[in-house]
């Protein structure tokens, strides 16, 4: 588990966007059981107060579920796990879209480009992968 934190973002907020990538990238499978609130403070070195946030946040969110004592889990809920992957793209093409429309590109060029380069980094990581 490795967080680079941020001086802009609230930390507890890095976290749940940190356990949102992780899932939306399954690195974090739905119903996977994560550490506890006490775990994850020690492992990211920050306040158990900032890991109970963190936590707070991801339940109001549905990202997790804790049913009395048990751990906390990964939600299993299909649409709150297609949203989590929907809210990130449209934040990663929204701050692509601001930075390209300063250099006024046609749209045919640049969907040209950025196919191109998905493709590049796409067989990038199939060859690490190998």
């Amino acid at each position: 588990m490795n967080i680079a934190f941020n001086n802009r973002d609230p930390v507890y907020l890095q976290v749940v966007r940190y356990f949102k990538e992780e899932i939306a990238t399954g690195r974090l499978a739905s119903g996977q059981e994560i550490p506890s609130r006490r775990e994850l403070a020690s492992k990211l070195q920050i306040n158990p107060n900032t890991a109970q946030r963190a936590y707070k946040e991801m339940e109001e969110q549905k990202l997790i579920t804790t049913a009395g004592n048990s751990p906390s889990r990964i939600t299993t809920d299909e649409a709150v796990l297609q949203s989590i992957r929907h809210e990130l793209l449209q934040e990663a093409v929204n701050v692509f879209v601001g930075s390209v429309m300063k250099i006024a590109v046609p749209v045919d060029e640049l969907l040209g480009l950025v196919k191109t380069q998905y493709e590049l980094e796409r067989a990038k990581g199939q060859e690490a992968r190998e």
